[in-house]
């Protein structure tokens, strides 16, 4: 299987790759999450993964624009619980590091730790497990990456600090995505859908009393912007339910009431939730 990721081995997308899908896979590092659709639709890749929000940061919202401006199905998503470490070369301390390179949320995610370090400069780069490759391929002293225990092993690096995300139970939720055109599954208990209201009063509470009428338990309600309409807004929403033909019920009495509603994709809730 042709596993696409954004960043390089010893990402934890790499890490959530190996725990979904297993090592033996094909793994295609993308540096950035805008060219990972392409792969899909070009054949080049079986599935991306791609993490969609975490417990600190919040959401990523350019990747549901993604997953959404490109058709694209969600089959499955993923929580993992994430550990950031602060390493550098060996025999490196904390007092030589000056400055340190990573991922923005990763860098936002650990903001409290470096208030007690002020010389240290922050950085912001592409990815944290390439940072720590960068820093062993090219032995730079002085540098720190803040990236996973998987990283550190890769690339030989030395653990300076470990666990300095801000609050310690940390997690980011992934979304597994293919190009599949069927995006219905009756085995499955969670989906994702996108929908438009009216400006009419009371239009959103209409469509939550219809969810909540069927069982259907929202754990998560995410707004964008209507690009081509100034001040109107699309609604990314998460829900749980029991039973399929609950779900398949709501669905077609909210389709009723909404000026637009597409279907994400339907899937098993992750066994962390």
């Amino acid at each position: 299987m042709k596993v696409a990721i954004q960043g390089i081995k010893g990402s934890f997308h790499h890490i959530v790759a190996q725990q979904y899908f297993g090592e033996n896979i094909d793994l295609l590092e993308c540096l950035s999450f805008s060219e990972m659709p392409n792969l899909l639709l070009e054949k080049k890749a079986d599935v991306l993964i791609m993490a969609i929000e975490n417990s600190i940061a919040g959401a990523i919202l350019p990747n549901y624009a993604l997953i959404d401006d490109h058709q694209l199905t969600i089959c499955g998503e993923f929580h993992l619980p994430i550990h950031h470490n602060l390493m550098g070369l060996e025999g490196q301390k904390i007092e030589d590091i000056q400055e340190v390179y990573s991922h923005p949320m990763a860098l936002l995610q650990c903001h409290s730790f470096f208030r007690n370090h002020p010389h240290i400069k922050l950085i912001e780069d592409k990815d944290t497990a390439s940072v720590a490759k960068r820093i062993q391929d090219k032995q730079l002293k002085g540098v720190g990456a803040i990236a996973s225990n998987l990283a550190a092993s890769i690339y030989n690096l030395n653990i300076i600090a470990p666990e300095i995300q801000t609050i310690r139970e940390n997690a980011t939720r992934f979304f597994i995505v293919t190009n599949t055109e069927n995006k219905s599954s009756v085995s499955s208990n969670k989906a994702s859908i996108k929908f438009i209201t009216s400006n009419d009063t009371g239009s959103l509470a209409e469509v939550l009393t219809i969810l909540a009428k069927h069982n259907l338990n929202m754990s998560k309600i995410q707004s964008m912007p209507v690009i081509e309409t100034p001040w109107k807004y699309a609604f990314f929403a998460d829900f749980i339910y029991d039973s399929y033909a609950d779900y398949f019920n709501a669905i077609n009495e909210v389709k009723d009431k909404v000026e637009f509603l597409s279907i994400l994709g339907e899937y098993n809730k992750s066994k962390q939730e």
